[in-house]
């Protein structure tokens, strides 16, 4: 018998909430099926099985991630625009660190081609045009910043900076500040 009410998408956020209380890795369809106090195969005729499932966390959280950039972004150019973007991904990342992770979960082709992923690359790059970079050194800084902040961001939720000082916060002003310096001074080959 189906449960009333249960739905992919509502499955979807249920377990998007789920990997934001247990983290992204222990989310399962049974763990689920316990959360709606039902038979696990009562929920296989909404997602095909646990990879579905966090194909599914991970497409809604690209999405989340890539319309809060979009809106950070609006009418913001240059450093105001690195900082922006910079700061909604750490802020996503704070506020829901088990979808954060959902954004690493690696996406067959067909799922990676409908998700907000290709969003997240022009957003980067329209920060970019700020800088006057030309291919393929555009490339080469989109590659950075993803780098910056998607490793700053999983030192930061792992406690890697919690044992010093000076406080995170001030460290990623600065690190932002220096990349700001770097794209605007990008070294020639």
């Amino acid at each position: 018998m189906v449960r009333a009410g249960l739905t992919p998408e509502r499955l979807t956020r249920a377990g998007a909430e789920l990997a934001d209380e247990v983290g992204f890795e222990q989310v399962t369809v049974s763990e689920l099926a316990r959360r709606f106090d039902v038979r696990v195969a009562s929920l296989y005729s909404h997602v095909r099985n646990s990879e579905d499932l966090k194909t599914r966390i991970a497409l809604l959280a690209l999405e989340e991630l890539a319309d809060r950039g979009g809106a950070a972004l609006a009418g913001r150019a240059g450093k105001d625009a690195l900082t922006a973007l910079a700061d909604v991904y750490r802020d996503y990342a704070r506020e829901h660190p088990g979808r954060y992770a959902a954004t690493r979960f690696p996406l067959s082709p067909e799922a990676a081609a409908g998700s907000a992923g290709p969003r997240h690359a022009h957003m980067t790059r329209a920060i970019l045009r700020g800088y006057e970079l030309t291919e393929p050194d555009q490339t080469h800084a989109v590659r950075l910043l993803g780098s910056v902040f998607h490793g700053y961001v999983s030192l930061e939720l792992a406690g890697g900076f919690s044992h010093s000082t000076p406080d995170s916060q001030e460290s990623w002003t600065r690190i932002l500040d220096a990349l700001d310096s770097l794209l605007r001074n990008w070294p020639t080959p």
